[in-house]
């Protein structure tokens, strides 16, 4: 991706069945500043996402064919790409399976233009400060036998790469540059999702229960990220 003209005019593609959702979206979002290509079912929807045209994807749920998640699932074989899910409002077991299967984010249908733009650039700004400090790219966090490459989006443990999308490595990160002391949700969806916390909100959770299966466990059998009890998640340096 060439991150100058990317972030210039963000590009993004918009996948679901709903032709009249997708045109309103499509001219919110070209007058808001973003190139749109706009994708009908998830085949289509996954081959475009693997191309490597485009900086963000926004998925529905509900598709015919491919659905949402197996159309996440089929970007994830190739593509850590941030992904936002459009689940329908209220559906909680929709929200927490397209996060298990690896989207950033959600945004509750019926969607709302001026919401999913606010998403989309909390999202790609994150990225677009994380690339513009590429000066310091050689240098990794290191938390024990963990090493972060934060400009790289790269993840190591004891020297096995990790594959993480876009805002596990970010929850990973802020856990890592506080290795050893807990960090609460509510810092954990502002420094690494872009957002406040809202109430009911399990996405931090969801996003760690992923985290912990990826990361090798403690000599001891533990998981290295504790849950400290009204305090929030602690990496564990191991």
């Amino acid at each position: 991706m060439n991150t100058t003209e990317a972030f210039a005019r963000p590009s993004v593609l918009l996948v679901d069945d709903d032709q009249e959702l997708l045109d309103m979206l499509r001219d919110y979002l070209e007058r808001d500043g973003f190139a749109v290509r706009c994708e009908y079912d998830g085949l289509s929807g996954a081959d475009a996402a693997l191309s490597g045209h485009y900086d963000i994807a926004v998925l529905d749920v509900m598709m015919p064919g491919l659905d949402g998640f197996q159309t996440l699932a089929r970007i994830r074989t190739a593509s850590t790409m941030p992904i936002i899910m459009l689940t329908a409002r209220g559906d909680d077991a929709d929200r927490i399976a397209g996060l298990e299967h690896g989207a950033d984010d959600y945004v509750p249908k019926p969607c709302s233009p001026r919401e999913l733009a606010a998403r989309l650039r909390v999202i790609l700004k994150r990225l677009q400060k994380q690339a513009a400090s590429d000066t310091q790219a050689a240098q990794p966090l290191i938390a024990g036998t963990l090493k972060l490459w934060p400009t790289l989006r790269r993840a190591e443990d004891n020297g096995t790469p990790m594959e993480l999308t876009s805002t596990e490595f970010g929850l990973l990160e802020v856990l890592a540059r506080h290795v050893g002391h807990p960090v609460s949700k509510a810092d954990l969806s502002t420094e690494a999702i872009g957002r406040p916390l809202t109430r009911f909100d399990r996405s931090i959770d969801v996003h760690i229960h992923s985290i912990r299966n990826k990361l090798k466990p403690l000599p001891d059998g533990r998981s290295r990220i504790q849950t400290v009890i009204r305090k929030g998640y602690q990496l564990i340096s191991g």
